[in-house]
C-alpha cells in the first residue's frame, strides 16, 4: 500500500504548482494588459507622455517577472512580447498614433496567448 503513496503525493503536488502557475500567469497578464489599455487611452488623448509613462510601468512590472516567465513559459512567446514592449515604446517615443495603437494590439494578443499557453485546457494537455 506504502509503494503507490509516494507516486500519488508527487503527482498532487504537481497539480497543485501547475495550477498555482496558471492563476499566477492569469493574474499577471490580466495586469499588464490593463496597463496597456491605460497607455492606449492616453494615446487616444494624445497624451503622450502619458502613454509613455504608463507603458514604461506596465514594461517595468513586465521586466520584474522575466526570470519566472522564463522558467515557466516558452521562451519564444516571453521574447516576442519583450521586442513588443520596445517597439511599442520607440512608438510612443516618435508619437507614432496607428503604429503604435497596431503594435499594442498585437502586445496585448501576444500576452493573451501567454495565459492561454499555461492555462488548463484539452488542448494543451493533448
Amino acid at each position: 500500500m506504502k509503494s503507490w503513496l509516494m507516486p500519488v503525493l508527487l503527482l498532487a503536488a504537481i497539480l497543485a504548482a501547475s495550477a498555482l502557475n496558471c492563476h499566477a500567469t492569469e493574474k499577471n497578464v490580466s495586469r499588464w494588459q490593463e496597463q496597456l489599455e491605460v497607455a492606449e487611452a492616453e494615446a487616444a488623448a494624445e497624451n503622450w507622455s502619458g502613454a509613455e509613462t504608463a507603458l514604461s510601468q506596465s514594461f517595468n512590472d513586465w521586466s520584474s517577472h522575466q526570470t519566472y516567465l522564463h522558467i515557466t513559459a516558452e521562451h519564444s512567446v516571453v521574447d516576442s512580447a519583450d521586442a513588443m514592449y520596445r517597439r511599442c515604446a520607440a512608438f510612443a517615443s516618435a508619437e507614432e498614433s496607428s503604429e503604435f495603437r497596431a503594435e499594442l494590439t498585437e502586445l496585448k494578443h501576444q500576452l493573451g496567448l501567454l495565459s492561454e499557453m499555461e492555462r488548463f485546457s484539452i488542448k494543451n494537455i493533448l
